[in-house]
């Protein structure tokens, strides 16, 4: 069972549902969505996935859901909280293939980057991503965040070396010409529960 706690046009992110964990571990047993993620030569086991998600409902992450049909698509959330400096770091990833290319993890970033600097009183929200992960690289820019600069060579997938990039927002940056937060709450803002 999932909740709308944050609500956006296409999704709603929902506290996390150890539930989950199968089709989470399915996901994350696929290496071609896992190539993009930090725990690609991980292996990932139901029960273990359960314990993860039990542990990660706890905070601020949460399970990315489509709004018309309730599917599950992917989960987002904040890791390394620094309320005394209004910090943090965000993850994000869509294992649902069906949802590639189509918004829904720009969307989703967004309803998150928006509670992170209304609810949780951020002032600096950054982010790590691989090089070669040309699509996430577009849909951070597309939610407004900026590269800040790159770690070379650091990572190493299928033989090749590639750059962890650093990208990262400022509240007032997020809210200055993002269109997509406009069109979500009609210019006013607060959408969340």
């Amino acid at each position: 069972m999932y909740f709308k706690k944050i609500i956006g046009s296409k999704c709603y992110l929902s506290p996390m549902n150890s539930n989950d964990a199968e089709k989470f571990t399915e996901w994350l047993n696929d290496l071609d969505i896992t190539v993009n993620l930090t725990l690609y030569n991980s292996i990932i086991n139901t029960e273990n996935e359960k314990a993860m998600l039990e542990k990660l409902s706890k905070d601020h992450n949460y399970s990315i859901i489509d709004n018309k049909t309730d599917e599950l698509i992917g989960n987002c959330g904040y890791i390394d909280l620094d309320h005394l400096n209004q910090t943090a770091e965000v993850g994000i990833f869509i294992g649902n293939k069906n949802y590639w290319n189509k918004g829904y993890g720009t969307e989703a970033l967004t309803l998150l980057l928006d509670y992170g600097f209304k609810a949780l009183n951020l002032h600096n929200i950054g982010l790590r991503v691989y090089s070669f992960n040309r699509r996430a690289i577009k849909s951070y820019e597309n939610a407004g965040f900026k590269i800040i600069g790159k770690r070379r060579e650091a990572l190493l997938r299928g033989k090749e070396k590639y750059d962890i990039i650093f990208m990262d927002i400022l509240e007032k940056e997020f809210y200055e010409n993002n269109k997509i937060i406009m069109e979500i709450n009609n210019g006013v803002g607060g959408n969340f529960a």
